[in-house]
């Protein structure tokens, strides 16, 4: 089985570094220091569940590689657009792209029948030119659970979690899913082929557009969020708003707001990836985890005000971090 890995950051250099290690075919595609590290020494790997390293081939020039079996996207979902570049040298017929994203993935409605089957969300897909560079028939769900974070070029902490939840959108039991669950199992990963990915992709949002968004504007960890009573009352409205929204979408998942909110507390001091983003200059990646919510609740009919609220601040931060500094100011 060959695959390649479109950004080998934190989660893609630990994915592929995993199913390198269980025999798979891997090449990693990165670029600067990061590719130089990965060519040196490959990806060193430091977890509580035991290091290691390994040496997948690492390249920034995708038809070095050429044609695979699955592309695992380590890019973030603002990038999707523009990866064409990265990608199309890597595509056969058949080629699998499975994207390790956060938030709702542009391909969200492709094979849910009913009343919204096909509709394009303007969030994460806008003017369809996420689904041009990505044809949505090309996707496989996949719902990231592992907390991972690049310590340095080509040197990946893991801290907790190991689990990947994938599956077809159309709920299907498909030769490709399970050959990649395979390989990731293989490779010491939990990678269970769900019927209804969906409702992974609401529980792991659940976090996301609470959290992230709270975190980036107070600077706070998610211990600190879920320990202030106040703001802990306000993830917990965002929280219901999602599963309400989730629900008139006909995904029920089931789960208590409180349980999720006494998990992200045991993570501990951990600061969420938009907070990381923003401590280091990178966009932020509010338009998948909070703003296609919306969107799909306006799609609902559902008022979610809370979210709306959050939305329009996170809205407001991203476009203040991406104006240019003024002369003299930092």
């Amino acid at each position: 089985m060959r695959v390649a890995v479109v950004g080998a950051g934190a989660i893609g250099a630990y994915v592929g570094a995993c199913l390198h290690r269980a025999g798979a075919d891997v090449s990693l595609i990165a670029r600067g220091e990061n590719l130089a590290a990965l060519r040196a020494d490959g990806v060193r790997v430091f977890s509580p569940r035991g290091d290691f390293q390994a040496r997948p081939h690492a390249t920034d020039d995708p038809e070095e590689i050429g044609p695979v079996d699955h592309v695992l996207l380590g890019l973030k979902a603002y990038s999707y657009a523009t990866c064409g570049p990265l990608v199309n040298p890597l595509l056969k017929e058949d080629t699998s792209i499975i994207p390790a994203q956060n938030g709702i993935p542009w391909w969200y409605f492709h094979g849910l029948t009913g009343p919204h089957e096909g509709q394009r969300i303007e969030a994460v897909d806008p003017g369809g030119a996420v689904s041009r560079v990505l044809p949505p028939r090309r996707a496989i769900g996949c719902v990231v659970y592992p907390a991972t974070e690049l310590a340095a070029p080509g040197v990946v902490r893991h801290m907790e979690g190991t689990r990947f939840a994938i599956g077809e959108p159309d709920g299907s039991e498909s030769a490709r899913c399970r050959e990649f669950s395979d390989a990731m199992i293989a490779g010491g990963l939990k990678c269970p082929v769900e019927s209804d990915v969906r409702r992974d992709i609401w529980i792991k949002l659940m976090g996301n557009t609470a959290f992230n968004p709270i975190s980036a504007l107070t600077g706070a960890t998610l211990a600190g969020i879920c320990r202030h009573d106040g703001v802990r009352g306000l993830v917990t409205n965002m929280m219901n708003e999602t599963l309400e929204v989730a629900a008139a979408l006909g995904c029920h998942p089931e789960i208590e707001v409180e349980r999720r909110i006494a998990g992200a507390e045991r993570t501990g001091e951990h600061k969420t990836s938009t907070l990381q983003d923003l401590e280091k200059g990178k966009p932020l990646e509010l338009a998948a985890m909070l703003a296609a919510v919306v969107e799909l609740a306006d799609l609902a009919g559902v008022e979610a005000p809370t979210l709306r609220t959050v939305g329009s601040l996170g809205d407001l931060l991203e476009r203040r971090t991406a104006e240019p500094t003024p002369a003299g100011v930092g």
